[in-house]
């Protein structure tokens, strides 16, 4: 269904680390990040980022799913469970990223 996505983040020929998770609409549901190198992980969330920032950027959603150091050091936020929800309601109004279709 198309719902599934990696980000992967490649050294000399070499899976080093990504993230993967569900793409619905103006969502992107994180579920697991690795690495192998230091950072490795950090640069695939990055271009996770980049590659949802566009015209609807304002209104996605990066369900990282909990806030942790690691994530904390990238910007991740928690927010109120009403205030998900509504952003949510709104995230999936939007069309997926074109990077994802």
């Amino acid at each position: 269904m198309g719902w599934a996505h990696s980000v992967e983040t490649w050294y000399d020929g070499e899976l080093v680390g990504g993230l993967y998770g569900l793409a619905i609409n103006g969502l992107f549901a994180g579920e697991s990040m690795f690495s192998h190198a230091r950072d490795a992980s950090k640069v695939a969330l990055v271009h996770l980022v980049d590659l949802l920032h566009d015209e609807h950027a304002g209104q996605r959603v990066l369900d990282t799913q909990w806030r942790t150091d690691h994530l904390a050091t990238l910007g991740v936020v928690e927010i109120e469970r009403t205030e998900y929800v509504r952003r949510l309601a709104t995230a999936l109004t939007v069309p997926l990223p074109e990077a994802f279709s």
